[in-house]
């Protein structure tokens, strides 16, 4: 059990927090041909937006309701409605992702209401379905954002019915915001590998993973989950929830289908990687394949090879609470040290995690905390660089946003063989910030450098033994 810290400072002096409309919105960017449309200022979006291109380096989908000073005093309902109208006419999205923000909760909008006026103001756009999320930017983080939208894409999309099993080979993943598009295609691959058909919710994997169509630029999403497809995830023979961040989701998903749900922290490591194989043995009754107990002998081996380096490593984790319980566990499991943990929002599960501390706080409390405790490796997001070069320590480049490197979205960090590579990144990394003791070179050496001290002995050997030949 850790024990759980919150910064009592007035503001956050280096943020660490996403904010709960990037992860709403990156949930809807997993649905195919959607729209998510954040309910705000033009500016809120715009930065979201910008945020999302140099991670993913891809065109996003993302549009805004353009509120500004006279629509935040006077109300922003017209606003909000023109703005559905336009999406639907020039787009014909299947799917509009509702994302409030922190200026359009400030002003009390009351989206459920605005929706019913452009139902009635515009019928003929009956078959668009539209997501509301109230997602303020005061609370929760990227992580919360995100299983908020999970949360509403089943209620709106999935019908109450008890009608779980009839797809005898479908399983339903409700991913969690810390996997990154390769790590959902790990999973699918493992999942496939049993003879099941997974149904992601949402599917980052099919439509951020970099790829190029036939159809060309597309102001909708790329790929994802359709909207009919998830329709059918009350006949799932199970939901495999990775993440408890989507432990709500998953509350919600067996409440109005009924289908049993199997709960994973994550999948690095032996331990939660060996859990899930045996629930998909299990589901398929079929053995694990050959090839996958191979990876899991490789990454036994890697663990061999890189104790050297990460057995009683300090290591220091700034993340939101699913990525650094997944991470943390993982590293410890490799035999490294958390010494800092640091995440932006307050959650239940931060008092579960098996660490000493946890510190809801900023990145100034995580390099506070890591100069304190001597952290020899850093793992946050691209804001950590700057405290990586004063602290003179390597960074793990994790979470979201990762933008000072290209493809941040291709790295897998989960299965047996992603963890393998995490493991040798960390490993990598000390062992090239490893502080080595300058061998010693003596003044006499010849071919070194002789510095003025040595000069002077030389002078006065010379003179009290002349007898004796000295390095010239």
């Amino acid at each position: 059990m850790a024990n759980v810290t919150v910064s009592g400072k007035a503001l956050a002096v280096n943020p660490l927090k996403v904010s709960q409309p990037v992860g709403a919105s990156l949930a809807f960017l997993g649905l195919s041909r959607c729209m998510p449309l954040e309910h705000g200022a033009r500016g809120c979006t715009s930065f979201n937006k910008l945020f999302f291109m140099r991670h993913f380096r891809e065109p996003i989908a993302l549009q805004t309701t353009a509120m500004d000073h006279v629509a935040t005093i006077l109300g922003a309902d017209a606003n909000l409605i023109e703005a559905l109208a336009t999406v639907a006419r020039k787009n014909r999205p299947e799917v509009v992702g509702l994302v409030t923000t922190g200026l359009a909760e400030t002003q009390g909008a009351d989206i459920t209401g605005t929706l019913r006026a452009f139902r009635a103001r515009y019928p003929e756009y009956a078959s668009m379905a539209i997501i509301p999320v109230n997602s303020t930017d005061t609370l929760g983080c990227l992580e919360s954002g995100f299983a908020l939208a999970v949360e509403a894409i089943i209620r709106q999309l999935v019908p109450e019915a008890r009608r779980a099993g009839r797809r005898t080979r479908q399983v339903t993943v409700l991913a969690a915001a810390m996997l990154t598009p390769a790590d959902l295609d790990a999973i699918r691959a493992w999942i496939e590998a049993f003879g099941l058909t997974p149904l992601f919710i949402p599917d980052l994997g099919d439509s951020l993973d970099g790829h190029l169509t036939d159809e060309g630029y597309s102001a909708l999403t790329y790929g994802g989950t359709p909207a009919a497809d998830i329709a059918h995830a009350g006949e799932s023979v199970a939901t495999l929830v990775i993440g408890h961040s989507l432990d709500r989701a998953a509350d919600l998903l067996r409440k109005r289908a009924g289908v049993p749900d199997y709960r994973f922290a994550g999948l690095m490591g032996l331990d939660e990687c060996d859990a899930f194989l045996q629930v998909l043995s299990a589901l398929s009754a079929r053995p694990v394949p050959a090839f996958i107990e191979r990876q899991r002998a490789r990454l036994q081996d890697a663990m061999v090879d890189c104790h050297f380096y990460l057995g009683g490593a300090p290591v220091a984790i700034a993340a939101d609470s699913d990525l650094l319980g997944s991470l943390g566990a993982f590293l410890q499991e490799c035999g490294a040290r958390v010494v800092a943990a640091v995440t932006p929002s307050h959650t239940a599960r931060l008092a579960t995690l098996p660490f000493a501390e946890v510190h809801v706080g900023d990145l100034e409390d995580f390099e506070r905390l890591a100069t304190k405790r001597d952290a020899h490796l850093l793992l946050t997001n691209s804001h950590g660089d700057d405290i990586a070069r004063r602290l003179g320590r390597p960074l793990l480049r994790v979470g979201f946003p990762l933008y000072d490197e290209v493809g941040a979205y291709a790295k897998t960090r989960v299965c047996y063989a992603g963890s393998r590579l995490a493991l040798f990144e960390a490993a990598n990394l000390l062992l090239r910030g490893h502080r080595e003791i300058a061998p010693y070179r003596s003044i006499f050496w010849q071919g070194g450098a002789r510095d003025r001290e040595a000069e002077a002995y030389y002078a006065y050997a010379k003179n009290a033994s002349p007898e004796i030949a000295f390095p010239v």
